[in-house]
């Protein structure tokens, strides 16, 4: 964080708490949807797929899981592999969240992992730091107790695009998510087996987001998904 961008946020920090406090109070609480958490679909070579991580993962802003993103991406991935996939989602998870869990949870196999964290860490005001430790331990867990052989860390969405975060704390929280953003893509090419995917502007089309403005809806989904199966395909080709 700039010296610039330190000041104005202290300038700004009893704003920023006030519309932090009165988006949690107004913005609606959409459900998780409704669907399967685990299954298996087509045919092929086998993949055990694991998706981890917050409402996003969880699928919110759907109607069915069919439509979220661990449905969608079976589907993509259907016609190449013999897939066993599970979700393991919760709404408001943050790292630290995921990492207790994990730890009350019997040692898994799994051969790829795809992450959605992060969002509710910037919201919860965890440092760059311990965000870079907490992926990094969570990173060693999938790998040394779940197996997993790629990781594909999705990074957060575009937060100063949000339509449910009021100025100035839309763009607070969007300089947040960038650096947090950096963060992760430093992890991610400093660890092997592990891959960074960004939520650019071309997959977040505000216009596609649930109607609570805050999380994603089927149709960014959908991109997510093919783009993360696209991801995974060209990585199993390249290690087997």
């Amino acid at each position: 964080m700039s010296l610039r961008h330190a000041l104005s946020t202290l300038a700004l920090g009893p704003v920023l708490l006030a519309q932090g406090r009165r988006v949690r109070r107004t913005t609606p609480l959409l459900p998780e949807p409704d669907g399967p958490r685990e299954g298996e679909v087509g045919s092929g070579k086998p993949l055990r797929l694991l998706v981890l991580g917050d409402s996003a993962a969880a699928g919110v802003g759907a109607q069915t899981q069919d439509e979220a993103l661990s449905g969608q991406l079976a589907v993509s991935l259907a016609p190449t592999f013999r897939l066993r996939w599970k979700l393991l989602a919760f709404t408001g998870a943050t790292t630290a969240d995921m990492l207790d869990h994990l730890q009350g949870l019997p040692d898994g196999a799994f051969d790829v992992v795809v992450t959605s964290l992060g969002v509710n860490d910037v919201t919860g005001r965890v440092s760059l730091a311990t965000w870079r430790r907490a992926q990094q331990e969570l990173i060693a867990v999938l790998q040394s107790r779940f197996g997993a052989r790629h990781i594909l860390l999705s990074g957060l969405p575009p937060m100063h695009r949000f339509p449910a975060l009021p100025q100035p704390l839309r763009w607070y929280v969007g300089n947040r998510a960038r650096d947090f953003n950096r963060v992760l893509a430093d992890v991610a090419a400093g660890r092997s087996g592990c891959e960074f995917l960004a939520l650019g502007h071309e997959m977040m089309d505000t216009s596609a987001m649930a109607g609570d403005g805050f999380h994603p809806g089927p149709p960014i989904y959908a991109l997510w998904a093919r783009e993360a199966a696209r991801r995974i395909a060209q990585r199993m080709e390249q290690t087997t």
